[in-house]
């Protein structure tokens, strides 16, 4: 389990890094695991991804999909973040609670579903 420090560091390269390169995204935590969604130029996003994977505060990481998009589902986020601790993370930049937003409406975007899926389980 990461604490909050760790969280804040993670959020705030994470929005750096994606700003820099055109990403944007969401990212959501729960009990030491996350799931992320990242969207942008094919180059780009694998430049992130692979930094990612390079980072060793990272584990187990699992692609779920790689798919081409014909809109971004978070075009004003360079990196959106959920915890389930959202007393001590609303005051972050890009901070979001998905139970307070509806996802309905938006479209058949791939990376919707296992967000919706996350979310719901936790």
């Amino acid at each position: 389990m990461l604490d909050n420090d760790e969280l804040i560091d993670i959020c705030t390269v994470s929005q750096s890094r994606n700003r820099l390169h055109g990403i944007t995204g969401v990212l959501l935590y729960s009990d030491g695991t996350f799931i992320q969604l990242l969207e942008g130029e094919t180059n780009d996003v694998e430049l992130v991804f692979s930094s990612i994977t390079n980072d060793n505060r990272h584990k187990n990481i699992i692609k779920l999909a790689h798919d081409p998009i014909s809109y971004r589902a978070f075009p004003d986020w360079t990196m959106g973040f959920k915890t389930l601790k959202p007393e001590e993370m609303k005051e972050l930049e890009g901070y979001f609670n998905p139970a307070e937003r509806s996802f309905d409406g938006m479209g058949d975007h791939p990376g919707l579903e296992v967000i919706k899926t996350f979310v719901q389980s936790h």
